[in-house]
């Protein structure tokens, strides 16, 4: 295991993407567990999706720090794409570590609406780049480590399974895979440039309470609670690697305190301070097996009736485009590095969604 070499007790720590639904989770949690900590976030709150989902974990988030007051909470409502706001905050704040979650997420609208892809997965990340290269500026410390997501997607039709860090994702099917590759790429350049040490965080198909209405598990339960029918693609037999969204902040967490070591290679010149890791759960569902858990823990939950029709309101599709058969995560790296391996079944998470459904739209 690697050994922690960033200490978080009165650090200040930059979220972006803050209102998100991983970002929100991770926020609470450092407040929760991490004392003495001063966390800026940082999110634009913008509509594509349901905004009152992203008022609420606001809310959850303010709850948290009323009750844990020996730790700062600070909200700024903007965008990433503002280098203007971005220096300034870093100027301001001079955060130490720097969780970029910030980014216009979802394959199938990248397709149809690519500039929102580009302006925040591109122009955001390279403004927080170049915020944390000044952040050296005239001797100071600046940001000890910058942790960003990147996604499954990467991966594209890659055939071999698991999907390991050490494949070469060079195929994206995606727009929004190709962004997230050319944040590995910037982060490697500005890492190998200006000694920034970073890790990229590939997530494997995050789910559970609060999570985007975007995602399957989520417009499931939309449409099966108005009697519309569900589409099940590839005629049910893509696998996706489910993974709960408190395993992978708990990830996150643990890689937050362990930065890739500064050193200067033969040439004297920096070896670049770089990690990408998979979180997943490494056990991929097919997703008839999940709609079917999904359907069962509605049903018990109370969002639908005992007595629901379920065969009569789904129906087997094609593949749709940009989409893949199967996403697996090899954790093997993350278990070496940091003792961690994401834990909790399909059938738990989905369970605490149903229940978090049922109370937030009181079914």
């Amino acid at each position: 295991m690697k050994i922690e070499n960033i200490t978080l007790k009165n650090k200040t720590i930059l979220v972006t993407g803050s209102s998100g639904f991983i970002g929100s989770n991770l926020v609470m949690e450092l407040l929760k567990k991490q004392p003495c900590v001063n966390i800026i976030g940082i999110d634009n709150m913008n509509d594509y999706y349901d905004v009152s989902i992203k008022e609420w974990r606001l809310e959850q988030i303010e709850k948290v720090a009323g009750e844990h007051r020996n730790s700062v909470w600070k909200f700024i409502k903007g965008n990433i794409a503002d280098k203007e706001l971005i220096d300034r905050v870093f100027s301001e704040y001079k955060p130490a570590v720097v969780v970029n979650l910030a980014a216009q997420a979802g394959v199938r609208y990248s397709i149809t609406n690519p500039d929102a892809y580009i302006e925040s997965n591109i122009i955001g990340f390279y403004n927080i780049l170049e915020a944390c290269r000044h952040s050296y500026d005239d001797g100071k410390i600046g940001v000890e480590h910058l942790v960003y997501a990147s996604s499954s997607s990467v991966y594209g039709s890659n055939e071999k399974v698991p999907y390991s860090t050490e494949d070469k994702v060079d195929n994206p099917v995606s727009l929004y895979a190709a962004t997230k590759k050319s944040n590995e790429l910037l982060a490697h350049a500005y890492s190998k440039l200006y000694n920034i040490p970073s890790t990229g965080l590939r997530f494997f198909t995050v789910y559970g309470p609060a999570g985007r209405p975007d995602m399957a598990y989520f417009g499931f339960t939309n449409k099966l609670l108005e009697g519309k029918i569900i589409e099940i693609f590839n005629y049910g037999n893509c696998k996706r690697d489910f993974t709960y969204v408190d395993d992978i902040v708990e990830g996150i967490k643990r890689v937050m305190e362990v930065a890739p070591e500064k050193q200067n290679g033969n040439d004297g010149l920096p070896i670049p301070p770089y990690a990408i890791y998979n979180i997943g759960n490494s056990k991929p569902e097919n997703l008839l097996e999940f709609v079917d858990i999904l359907q069962q823990e509605l049903v018990s939950a109370g969002v639908l009736p005992k007595d629901y029709d379920f065969e009569s309101h789904k129906k087997l599709v094609s593949m749709q485009p940009g989409d893949v058969p199967i996403t697996f995560a090899d954790t093997k790296a993350l278990e070496k590095d940091f003792g961690f391996k994401p834990y909790t079944s399909l059938r738990d998470g989905l369970r605490k969604f149903a229940q978090w459904y049922k109370e937030f739209y009181k079914i």
